[in-house]
């Protein structure tokens, strides 16, 4: 274009010639004729006309055009193109029986030509297939949404250091199609306790129940697929439908568009929230620092809302959602074995029951961060939910009544191992030789519901008063006697000593 300026200025301004601007240019003289020809043609026509054309003005300014129309194909033959169109079928052929990674590629399709004696490139040949393969592109139709009406769920994986350990969470996300108000939560796994937690808690959050709810071919969601293009729900998604009253619609296969609204809100939210903070101590912290992400988010105009605030848009919604009924219960009841140690195993982990229902079944409800475990419909035990692998998990009160009748087994056990710091400290330091008198301790605060800072408290009195003479049954005696001080004065005294002061206190008052 510049040089097509400056030819048309040094003719018609300058009065320079042809020649001089061939010369001075180091162009061809027959592309300064061409141009000269082309501007001196669009200009006469549009001195001709009375009206301003807004083509002819557009022909007199235009960029030079190379006129590649006539330009015929040397190498590219009918042979060959006929041969290129057969490997195309016969991929179509592979892809209707499912062979669709056995199909021949471009360079595959080059080098099967090569073989038969063809001579031609690869960019003639990748040229051919794309005029052949080319499709005509999607269009989208926009959609408007009532009030209440849809909203839109999703996964989105998120990696994250909680306490130290590098994780791979789940965080769930929901959208509301009118207000792309955005709600998100994390869990550790995205299975059926998980997908109805983040449900209830959504539904709780935004004081309400949406009519439609969005999901795509996820698995906690479809149960199988019944023909090309239905789906059978699964049991978690069924019970949420039924208990909060809303109805569900899948996407088709490889539609994300068709689900746009929190399509776009993963990516969106999780970069907002983690790109910049991604150690966290706890699950809870990072829960905490994602809700006041999604609240800030909801707060900020939108220009897709037509300049409103996505927590405004909520309020309207509101008033269209159904009312929710009380927290559903999303707990996955699993009935289990215990097995000889007296544990249940759950997803690879094992974790104890007491130790009188070995061999008996126990039912096991999974929540997303604990297990409740019952038996004949009492609550025998509960659990921290882990997330690890091929773990024990052992309480040491389920396991006193076997240790009281095998004492020598507490030091090597599973169940002291698994025992609390301050535990395993004073059974190695005062009961290491004597775990009999252990286990009758622990006996003891089980019995009288006391906990083991008891135990700590009076070792520390007895390190005071007697450091030299700590037995159980000076330990329980302080545990059970809450307001007793001693004195230094008193550093010899027992409970033998204390009941003899404490008689002849009576007899002086009877002799008085």
């Amino acid at each position: 274009m510049s040089t097509k300026q400056k030819i048309i200025l040094r003719y018609y301004r300058d009065g320079d010639s042809k020649r001089k601007i061939s010369r001075d240019l180091k162009i061809n003289r027959e592309t300064v004729n061409r141009y000269l020809a082309e501007y001196e043609q669009a200009r006469s026509k549009l001195s001709s006309t009375d009206v301003s054309d807004e083509t002819l003005i557009e022909n007199l300014v235009q960029s030079p055009k190379y006129n590649s129309s006539n330009r015929v194909k040397v190498k590219f033959t009918d042979q060959i193109s006929q041969e290129v169109d057969r490997l195309l079928q016969l991929n179509a052929d592979k892809r209707s029986r499912g062979l669709h990674k056995q199909v021949m590629k471009k360079i595959d399709i080059l080098e099967y030509l090569h073989e038969q004696g063809f001579d031609i490139g690869y960019t003639s040949i990748c040229n051919h297939i794309n005029t052949k393969l080319v499709q005509r592109k999607e269009a989208f139709i926009r959609q408007v949404y009532s009030p209440g009406d849809v909203c839109e769920f999703d996964w989105g994986e998120v990696k994250l250091e909680i306490g130290g350990q590098r994780r791979a969470l789940n965080m769930a996300v929901f959208t509301p199609a009118m207000s792309n108000y955005r709600f998100a939560i994390l869990f550790h796994r995205q299975d059926s306790v998980s997908f109805q937690q983040a449900h209830v808690l959504f539904f709780e959050h935004a004081g309400g129940v949406y009519h439609i709810l969005v999901y795509d071919n996820m698995r906690v969601a479809i149960r199988k697929f019944v023909g090309p293009s239905e789906k059978e729900p699964t049991e978690a998604l069924l019970k949420l439908s039924m208990y909060y009253h809303f109805d569900f619609r899948f996407c088709n296969v490889r539609r994300g568009n068709e689900k746009g609204h929190v399509e776009r809100s993963v990516e969106f939210v999780r970069r907002k929230a983690f790109c910049r903070k991604d150690r966290f101590k706890t699950l809870e912290d990072a829960n905490a620092w994602l809700l006041g992400i999604c609240k800030g988010l909801n707060t900020r105009y939108n220009r897709d809302n037509q300049g409103k605030k996505p927590i405004d848009l909520l309020e309207i919604e509101k008033g269209s959602l159904s009312p929710a009924p009380p927290r559903f219960d999303c707990g996955q009841m699993d009935q289990c074995k215990v097995d000889k140690y007296s544990v249940v195993t759950h997803a690879t982990n094992r974790y104890s029951v007491p130790d009188h229902l070995v061999g008996k079944m126990v039912d096991v409800k999974i929540y997303p961060g604990k297990l409740v475990c019952y038996h004949e419909n009492r609550i025998i035990c509960e659990h921290e939910r882990q997330m690890g692998r091929h773990g024990w998990y052992i309480n040491l009160d389920h396991y006193l009544y076997t240790l009281k009748i095998k004492p020598g087994a507490l030091a090597n056990s599973q169940a002291l191992a698994s025992a609390p710091e301050n535990v395993k400290s004073i059974f190695s330091t005062y009961f290491s030789h004597a775990p009999r008198d252990f286990v009758e301790l622990l006996i003891f605060l089980r019995d009288h519901e006391f906990t083991f800072d008891k135990v700590n408290e009076a070792i520390e009195t007895l390190m005071r008063v007697c450091p030299h003479d700590i037995s159980v049954d000076k330990v329980k005696a302080l545990c059970m006697q809450k307001n007793m001080i001693y004195t230094p004065e008193e550093s010899r005294d027992d409970q033998i000593l204390q009941q003899s002061r404490q008689q002849l206190e009576e007899l002086s008052m009877l002799l008085q």
